[in-house]
């Protein structure tokens, strides 16, 4: 596929969810970043926000296989990822797939399973691949996972570790309508769903086409380094315990490759690069004093960190010219 063709792909898509989802297009923008670069995403905010809308509004909108989980404190790994049980009918066991056999999986407030039961999507979400009693399944292609949470309310929930929330590409939120968006919205589901009345506008197979193309998007050395140079700035933080892993530098080079898509470029800048920093790395960071309730701590250290390395200068157009 063209890099052309992917942006054209992306703008239907976020055309199509603008269809049920009223504004928000940087978080519709994210949800497909995440998509395109086979990255998962976990959107954190308050309840009534259209999180898990803006989930099923995706799946209907590249015609992809939907599954949605409720995480409860009783939720088994096993429901996740399947189980052998014995057929008397047959007398051998068969293997029922669980909720992770899907290619857009909703893990609708995640955090309120225990870390026990979070830990069976680790294997998923890296490896794309599930094990059950030693045998080792491959996942559905495309395949991504769809995280919600509360931020807020803390009784009865079970923090996502780092090593998970390492594994989410992005992180973001939907965030309150103005007062112009309220009205639409109310307007919009006076009676009526409008996601039901939607149509795909894409398939899963240009999706993956999607994945094995972007990669063309050409990067500058300077790029590289300017990315290296935010991590490492993120390790030295006086406010950060653990800062970025190689991890978080690959996923916000992927990010940025998808970004300079949606601008309609073949190459990436240091602004591409800047506008995903936070939204890729701010939920990578182990913030010292950090607390559960201070949302978006990790934002504004992130956006603080970004600010002080020094932005490459080169003439990137040019460059990028010259390299052809």
């Amino acid at each position: 596929m063209e890099l052309q063709e992917i942006k054209a792909l992306a703008d239907r898509i976020k055309g199509n969810i603008s269809k049920v989802i009223v504004g928000k297009p940087e978080t519709a923008e994210h949800v497909i970043v995440a998509l395109f670069a086979r990255g998962h995403i976990l959107l954190e905010d308050l309840p009534g926000l259209g999180k898990t809308l803006l989930a099923k509004t995706l799946a209907k909108s590249v015609g992809c296989d939907f599954k949605r989980t409720q995480f409860t404190p009783d939720l088994m790994p096993s429901d996740i990822t399947g189980i052998n049980f014995y057929d008397p009918k047959n007398g051998e066991f068969r293997f029922r797939p669980g909720s992770v056999f899907t290619n857009i999986m909703l893990a609708d407030e995640i955090n309120r399973a225990t870390p026990r039961t979070q830990s069976a999507l680790l294997e998923a979400m890296e490896e794309r691949q599930v094990t059950v009693d030693g045998v080792t399944m491959p996942l559905s292609d495309p395949f991504m996972v769809i995280a919600t949470q509360n931020p807020v309310e803390i009784q009865g929930t079970f923090p996502l570790p780092e090593a998970q929330l390492d594994r989410f590409m992005i992180k973001t939120g939907m965030g309150y309508p103005s007062l112009a968006e309220s009205d639409e919205i109310m307007r919009r589901f006076n009676g009526e769903n409008p996601l039901e009345e939607l149509s795909p506008v894409a398939s899963a197979e240009e999706v993956i086409d999607a994945q094995n193309s972007f990669a063309r998007v050409r990067v500058g050395s300077d790029v590289y380094r300017y990315i290296s140079l935010i991590a490492d700035a993120s390790r030295r933080h006086p406010e950060v315990v653990y800062g970025v892993s190689p991890r978080g530098t690959q996923a916000l080079l992927r990010a940025a490759q998808i970004a300079a898509i949606l601008a309609g470029r073949e190459f990436v800048t240091p602004d591409d690069v800047k506008k995903m920093a936070v939204p890729v790395l701010a939920h990578r960071l182990v913030v010292k004093n950090a607390s559960r309730l201070k949302t978006g701590q990790a934002d504004k250290v992130m956006e603080n960190v970004v600010a002080g390395v020094t932005v490459p200068t080169e003439d990137f157009e040019t460059a990028n010219l010259r390299e052809l």
